[in-house]
This record gives structure tokens, sequence and C-alpha cells, in this order.
């Protein structure tokens, strides 16, 4: 698959300063799979507010340096950079020293992902073990592997074996 993903940067979204940044110590050996538990945005401008909301109560209401996850999936398959490559993250207590995480923008319990927002992790997956951010033999997981929570929804968690398939 030679599918490059296209990537919203932070500018482009809108993102302000993180208040920290610390970089990974080599590369990443998990990656955690979640989902926003909020309503989905299927095209780009409804997708970047979204963003800006999440970074925003990320910040003020959770305390957080910057917004949680490193890269965010839209409906439209559009991937929006979060924290990026080689930066901890703040989305698995516990666990963000180790890994990146990945959050796709819906809420998955009952709903499937759209086979472009698929496609997009599926390739920025790629991208990253290319890249050396992410490790070849990395695990993946789904948020709920590593903690109480239901997240990344029922029908996400049961989709995550499309996702290993790289």
């Amino acid at each position: 698959m030679d599918q490059t993903v296209s990537i919203v940067s932070r500018q482009q979204w809108g993102a302000v300063a993180p208040k920290s940044r610390e970089a990974l110590k080599g590369s990443a050996k998990k990656v955690v799979i979640h989902h926003t538990a909020l309503p989905r945005c299927k095209d780009q401008t409804e997708c970047m507010k979204r963003v800006v909301s999440i970074q925003r109560t990320h910040m003020t209401e959770r305390g957080f340096d910057d917004i949680g996850y490193n890269f965010l999936v839209g409906e439209d398959g559009k991937v929006y950079e979060g924290r990026g490559w080689g930066v901890v993250g703040a989305h698995a207590k516990g666990n963000n020293h180790d890994s990146l995480g990945i959050a796709f923008m819906g809420n998955f319990k009952d709903n499937t992902p759209s086979t472009e927002a698929m496609s997009s992790v599926k390739c920025l997956l790629q991208s990253g073990v290319c890249q050396c951010f992410l490790n070849p033999e990395f695990t993946l997981l789904g948020h709920r592997d590593l903690g109480q929570t239901e997240c990344p929804g029922g029908k996400l968690y049961a989709a995550l074996p499309q996702l290993r398939g790289t």
C-alpha cells in the first residue's frame, strides 16, 4: 500500500502552543486507540473545530500541557496532528512514555468507524514505522486494554484487528 496519509498540521487547525513538550525516548512500542466519545465530524471544517475544542478542554479542564492525543482522525479520513510524532502524550495514564495515542473522532460504542478513517490510520501507522517513530513490532491496543474504561467503544474495539493487518 503506497497510499500517503494526509495530515492536517497544528498550524492549519489553529492549535495553541503547548505549555511544554517531552520527547519520547526512542520509537513508540505501543499504539493506543481511543475514541473521543463526542459526535463524529464528517468534513475538515467541522473536524478542525472539534480538534480546537478538544485541545481547549484538555488544557483548561484537565490541566494537560496540550491536547492529549498524538493524532486524531475524522470520518472523512483526514488525520489531525495532535502532539505529533515523537512526543509523550497524555492519553493513557501510566503508558504515555512508550506509546502513540490515536483518537477516532466520534462515539464508537454503537457506530462503526468509516472505511476512510480506518484506512488513514493504517497508513499513519505504516508511515510511523517507515520514519522510525514507531517500532516495527509495536503492540496495538484499545484504551480499555490499559485502564478502567469502555474506550474506544465496542464497535471500534472490535475493528482493531483490521488495523493490525498493516
